[in-house]
C-alpha cells in the first residue's frame, strides 16, 4: 500500500505540474520585450515622358503634383531606375525634389512591370514603423509561476519610439555622415516632427499599451 500511495502522489505531482505549465504558455523570463519595432517599405512609382532634353514641362508638372499628391516628406526616398533616364531628365526631378529639401538616392529598388521606351521611371520609397501586436493584455489573468516578463512589456516604450522616429530607416541602420554638420540632419527630423509629418498611430499601433517598460 505504501508504494502504491507513493506512485499515486508522484504521478499527481507530474500531472499538476503540466497542467500549470500548459496554463503559463510561452513565457518570456529574460529583461527583453519580445515585442519590436517593424519598418515596412512601400515602393510609389511614376512613369514619365522623357527625352535628350530631359522632362517636358507638362511632365514636370505631373511630377510636381505627384509628389504633392504623396505629402513627400522627411524620410521619403526617391530613386530613378537607372536605365530609364539620362542627366537632363535627372536634373530636372532633382530640381523638383529640392522644393522639399530633399536630394535623389543613389540607388533605385527594383519594381514590377516594364518601363517603355522613352520613359522614365520615378520611385518613392515610404517607410513606416510598427509595433504588432501591441498593446497585449493577453496574461492579465494568468498565474505567474515562473516569475515571467509581461507580453505587453515594452510595447508603450517600443510603440511611442516607432511613432516619434522622423526616418523609420534609422531603427534598421543609423545614419553615416554625408559631409553635413549633424545639427543639419536633426533640425530636418525635428521640423517634420513639428509639422505633423509623423504617422498617426492608433489603438492598433499600442501607445495606449502602458504597463511596466
Amino acid at each position: 500500500m505504501t508504494t502504491t500511495k507513493r506512485i499515486a502522489a508522484a504521478l499527481l505531482a507530474t500531472a499538476l505540474a503540466t497542467t500549470l505549465g500548459a496554463c503559463s504558455g510561452e513565457q518570456n523570463r529574460s529583461l527583453y520585450s519580445t515585442k519590436q519595432p517593424v519598418v515596412e517599405r512601400t515602393h510609389y512609382t511614376l512613369d514619365l515622358v522623357s527625352g535628350p532634353g530631359g522632362l517636358p514641362i507638362s511632365e514636370q508638372r505631373r511630377l510636381a503634383g505627384w509628389f504633392e499628391a504623396l505629402d513627400l516628406k522627411y524620410g521619403d526616398r526617391v530613386s530613378i531606375e537607372a536605365d530609364t533616364a539620362n542627366p537632363a531628365t535627372v536634373d530636372n526631378v532633382g530640381a523638383i525634389l529640392g522644393r522639399y529639401d530633399l536630394a535623389l538616392s543613389d540607388t533605385a529598388p527594383i519594381t514590377e512591370g516594364f518601363v517603355e521606351p522613352g520613359r522614365t521611371r520615378v520611385i518613392v520609397t515610404r517607410s513606416i514603423a510598427t509595433v504588432p501586436g501591441c498593446p497585449d493584455w493577453t496574461d492579465d489573468g494568468d498565474a505567474n509561476y515562473m516569475n515571467a516578463t509581461s507580453r505587453n512589456y515594452g510595447c508603450a516604450t517600443n510603440s511611442n519610439l516607432a511613432a516619434m522616429v522622423a526616418d523609420p530607416e534609422d531603427l534598421i541602420k543609423g545614419q553615416e555622415s554625408d559631409g553635413r554638420p549633424v545639427v543639419t540632419s536633426s533640425n530636418r527630423a525635428i521640423e517634420a516632427y513639428r509639422n505633423g509629418n509623423l504617422p498617426e498611430v492608433g489603438s492598433g499601433g499600442g501607445t495606449t499599451g502602458g504597463g511596466p517598460e
